[in-house]
């Protein structure tokens, strides 16, 4: 049998426009005259505001908007910027009949057709994404406020127990400081919500207890993503970095500095790799230390070979200098191109 080609079908049909109004009850579609009076009402409005289309006909759409949007002119901006633009779109919470509201993304357009001089608004209810987003929201800051109320409970205990041992202060105070730095880095990752962090920020963040050096602490990069171990792990390195510089190392001297390079690279798999370095100068000739210390072993254990990365920590006599090179393709992500390099063989 030979297959019979598609019916055609005009899209400038008014039927279909019609069938399409009628049927799309997801989207409230609706007319507009230029200073915002409603002249076309679809069922999908009224299944969304709970609006007839006896009942709204004629009235001006600004009845959709919350009192504080009125009050800013939302509504007589948007209207503007479709006569000015052609179109206008936004996101908001939107009034219905019965004094609720729903959350729609909307587009409001000019119709240039000489025939038909109108405003056409279209929007989408989506309230539910909007609400499951607040509630995601929510607990994030829930879970930020609880980590950060056990981590000043085990800093008070720590506390407590090491000076009942009479523990020094040095080394009290240090402690401190790796749980504050934990802290903000839960903190920059709740910001993004969980979905990793800027290298940039963790830098920030992780150097600004130590105001001394700062200002001579320069860094230089591309903009790179850190899934939230590495960036937990990386806030924590660098605070361990600036602490020994300070302590020990290139800005105990007035004259001494910290240099940060860092580059993205891709491999030929497509995984992505990071590559960044410390290098201080300008300080204290540097001796080899007898013996390893916390920064060392913190450095050596999280970006190790297990992890599938490498840190090389140098003792110059000029300043001290670490590498880390550090995959930063997820599991998913190697799953993936193993799949992708298999379906190619």
């Amino acid at each position: 049998m030979t297959p019979q080609p598609p019916r055609r079908i005009d899209i400038r049909d008014n039927r279909l426009a019609a069938a399409i109004i009628e049927q799309a009850v997801e989207y409230a579609i609706l007319t507009m005259e230029f200073d915002g009076t409603i002249t076309s009402w679809s069922p999908g409005a009224e299944r969304m505001t709970g609006y007839t289309e006896d009942e709204i006909v004629g009235s001006n759409f600004s009845l959709l908007f919350t009192s504080s949007d009125r009050s800013a002119g939302e509504d007589r901006i948007e209207l503007a910027t479709t006569l000015r633009d052609g179109r206008a779109e936004d996101s908001r919470w939107h009034l219905c009949k019965n004094g609720g509201r729903f959350w729609a993304n909307g587009m409001t357009m000019l119709m240039r057709d000489p025939d038909l001089t109108c405003l056409l608004k279209v929007m989408r209810d989506e309230t539910p994404a909007k609400r499951a987003d607040e509630q995601r929201v929510l607990l994030l800051n829930e879970l930020n406020h609880r980590i950060n109320n056990t981590l000043a409970t085990v800093q008070s205990i720590a506390e407590q127990t090491l000076r009942g041992r009479e523990v020094s202060s040095e080394t009290r105070g240090d402690l401190a400081g790796r749980l504050l730095t934990l802290s903000e880095a839960h903190r920059v990752l709740v910001d993004e919500n969980w979905a990793g962090a800027d290298l940039h920020t963790i830098l920030r963040k992780a150097l600004a207890p130590h105001a001394g050096g700062e200002s001579r602490i320069v860094f230089d990069g591309p903009d790179v993503r850190l899934s939230p171990p590495q960036a937990v792990s990386m806030a924590l390195a660098l605070h361990e970095l600036a602490t020994n510089a300070l302590k020990y190392g290139s800005l105990t001297s007035p004259d001494g500095a910290v240099r940060i390079d860092w580059n993205l690279a891709h491999d030929g798999a497509g995984g992505r790799h990071l590559t960044f370095l410390w290098e201080e100068h300008g300080g204290p000739a540097v001796a080899i230390p007898t013996r390893r210390g916390f920064g060392t072993r913190l450095l050596a254990r999280t970006f190790g070979e297990e992890n599938g990365g490498r840190a090389e920590v140098q003792y110059n006599p000029s300043g001290l200098r670490c590498l880390i090179h550090l995959p930063l393709s997820t599991r998913e992500e190697a799953l993936v191109l193993d799949l992708a390099a298999e379906a190619g063989e």
